[in-house]
C-alpha cells in the first residue's frame, strides 16, 4: 500500500473513532454545570414533589445542582416543548408522568411525537390516588357514593389538577366503569383543586396521596378508597375502588426523560444514579410516607411501560370522548 493511501486510511479510522471517544468523554464529565428538571405542573403538587426528591439526590450524588423548573400549562405540553427545544445534551430533563401518555390522544395538534421525540431515562415511582370527599359529604363509602351520584346525575363536581392529568383520568375511568354522570372541573395543579375540595366547593377529587395524605390523616378530607389494585401500605384500612367496581385500577407514575438524541452514555449514567437513589433507604421511606412506591428499571423497561400506558389511556380518552384542543 502506498504511504499516502496508508496515511489517509489511518486518519479516516481516527476520525471515525473520534465521535465515540468524544461521547464517552462527555458522559464521564457530565454534569459539568447545573441541570434543569422541567415540571409541567405547579409547585407543591405530586409531580413537583417527585422531581424535587430526585433533584436533591442527584445534586448530592453528582456534585452539580439539579434545579426544578415549574412550567405549568396545557397539561404538561408547555414543559415538554421547552425540553424538546433545548440541546440534546442532558442539561434539560423532563419530569415524565401519566399525562404525557394521555396527551398523545387527548391533543390532536401536538408539535411533537412523544414516543419518537422523548427518550425515557429512568422511572421514579408509582403514585396512588385517594378517592376523596369533604367530610361533610353524605356518602361515606364508595358504594354510597355511587348510589348518591346515580340519584343526582350531573350535579356532582369532580376536581382535578387539569385536563389529561392522572387524577382526571382516574376519575373518568371511574365514571365509565360505575356508569356515573359527573362534571369535571379542571384546575391549574393539585394545590388549588385541593383548596376548593377542602372548602367544599367541589364534591370529589381523585387526589395524589403525596399531596393530600396529611389532610386525610388530620380528618380535613375523607378518603373513600385508593385507586390501585392493592391496598395502600400507608392507609391499610382504606379499601380499593376495585373492591366496589370490579376490575378498576389506576395509578400515576413519574420518571425522567430527555430529548431522544441525547447521548446514550448520559442516559445510562442518569439511569444508574436515579436507580441508586431509589435503593437508598431514606428516599424509599420518604416516597413510602407519601403513599408512593419506588419504580426501578432500565430505560427500555420505562419505554415499555410508557407504551402500555399510552395504549390504555387512549381507550379511556376515546370512550369518554375527551378533547383538549
Amino acid at each position: 500500500m502506498k504511504p499516502v493511501r496508508r496515511q489517509f486510511l489511518g486518519l479516516a479510522a481516527i476520525a471515525i473513532g473520534l465521535p465515540a471517544i468524544s461521547r464517552v468523554a462527555n458522559a464521564q464529565a457530565y454534569p459539568a454545570r447545573p441541570v434543569r428538571i422541567v415540571v409541567g405542573f405547579a409547585a407543591g403538587g405530586a409531580p413537583d414533589i417527585a422531581a424535587r426528591l430526585v433533584a436533591l439526590w442527584l445534586s448530592e450524588r453528582l456534585g452539580q445542582q439539579f434545579v426544578v423548573e415549574n412550567r405549568p400549562g396545557a397539561g404538561g405540553n408547555i414543559a415538554t416543548e421547552i425540553v424538546l427545544e433545548a440541546p440534546a445534551d442532558g442539561y434539560a430533563l423532563l419530569l415524565l408522568n401519566l399525562s404525557n401518555a394521555v396527551n398523545a390522544t387527548l391533543y390532536q395538534k401536538l408539535k411533537y411525537d412523544f414516543i419518537r421525540d422523548i427518550a425515557p431515562v429512568a422511572s421514579i415511582s408509582h403514585e396512588n390516588y385517594g378517592m376523596e370527599v369533604h367530610p361533610s359529604f353524605p356518602a361515606k363509602t364508595v358504594a354510597e357514593f355511587i348510589s348518591y351520584a346515580k340519584a343526582n346525575p350531573g350535579k356532582l363536581n369532580m376536581a382535578s389538577p387539569g385536563n389529561g392529568t392522572g387524577p382526571h383520568m382516574a376519575g373518568e375511568l371511574f365514571k365509565i366503569m360505575a356508569g356515573l354522570d359527573m362534571v369535571h372541573v379542571p384546575y391549574r395543579g393539585s394545590p388549588p383543586a385541593l383548596t376548593d375540595l377542602l372548602a367544599g366547593q367541589v364534591q370529589l377529587m381523585f387526589s395524589p396521596l403525596s399531596s393530600s395524605i396529611e389532610y386525610v390523616r388530620s380528618g380535613k378530607l375523607h378518603a373513600l378508597a385508593v385507586t390501585t389494585a392493592a391496598r395502600s401500605e400507608v392507609l391499610p384500612d382504606l379499601p380499593t375502588v376495585g373492591e366496589f367496581v370490579p376490575g378498576y385500577a389506576a395509578s400515576g407514575w413519574f420518571g425522567i426523560g430527555t430529548p431522544s438524541k441525547t447521548p446514550v452514555e448520559i442516559v445510562a449514567r442518569l439511569n444508574r444514579e436515579v436507580n441508586a437513589g431509589l435503593a437508598d433507604p431514606k428516599l424509599k421511606t420518604r416516597l413510602a410516607d407519601l403513599g408512593a412506591t419506588v419504580f426501578v428499571g432500565s430505560p427500555a423497561d420505562f419505554a415499555t411501560h410508557i407504551a402500555t400506558e399510552t395504549e390504555k389511556w387512549a381507550k379511556v380518552v376515546r370512550t369518554a370522548n375527551l378533547r383538549a384542543d
